[in-house]
């Protein structure tokens, strides 16, 4: 489960995060709407163990990739491995064995991509290789920040639908997102707004 409760967090004496509680189940894709600047980054920075509350309780926290995956704004690729070596990486650090790589390629349409550096691809082939990356070692959990931000159309069809298919598998799914379709298959849409989580 994602659970945050009575979440504090103040930058530069500016209080961003007012007291929020959340709770996302196993199985579940809950989308976190709201404002640019309303805290939604912050608020998954907390939760996968980025950074620490003021005040309050989050979890899972600092984990490994197999309990709780993460896919930042930035995207974290190391540049000086392939496509195909970025996404495996959660697998190898954990020592199993590499396996679905070139399928999530495949359904992510960067199959073709994989012997390639991150520089030497656009962003959106990056960000979706990056989502691969997030969901190869098949997490209890899984933090997503705009994960459809720099895709064309038919690239978010196929992110959103690996992101429902991978709640639908067991995991407990949080997306902040600004992306309609995102919500459309979010089993709840939260709104972050002055601090706190409504709906």
């Amino acid at each position: 489960m994602i659970r945050a409760s009575g979440v504090h967090r103040s930058f530069g004496g500016v209080a961003v995060l007012r007291g929020v509680d959340l709770a996302v189940s196993a199985g579940e894709l809950v989308t976190l709407s709201g404002p640019s600047g309303s805290g939604k980054t912050a608020l998954l920075s907390l939760l996968c163990g980025f950074d620490s509350p003021d005040s309050g309780t989050v979890s899972p926290g600092l984990a490994s990739w197999s309990d709780c995956a993460v896919l930042p704004q930035s995207l974290g690729l190391a540049s000086e491995l392939t496509l195909e070596e970025n996404v495996a990486l959660p697998l190898r650090l954990a020592g199993r064995a590499v396996d679905g790589v070139s399928g999530l390629l495949a359904e992510l349409g960067i199959d073709g991509l994989g012997a390639r550096y991150p520089g030497q691809v656009s962003f959106g082939q990056q960000q979706r290789a990056a989502l691969a990356r997030a969901v190869v070692a098949r997490p209890a959990a899984l933090l997503a920040d705009e994960p459809t931000a720099h895709l064309d159309a038919v690239s978010a069809v196929a992110a959103v639908g690996l992101l429902r298919r991978v709640a639908d598998e067991g995991a407990a799914v949080l997306i902040a997102t600004h992306h309609d379709a995102v919500h459309a298959v979010a089993d709840r849409v939260l709104v972050l707004a002055d601090g706190q989580v409504q709906g």
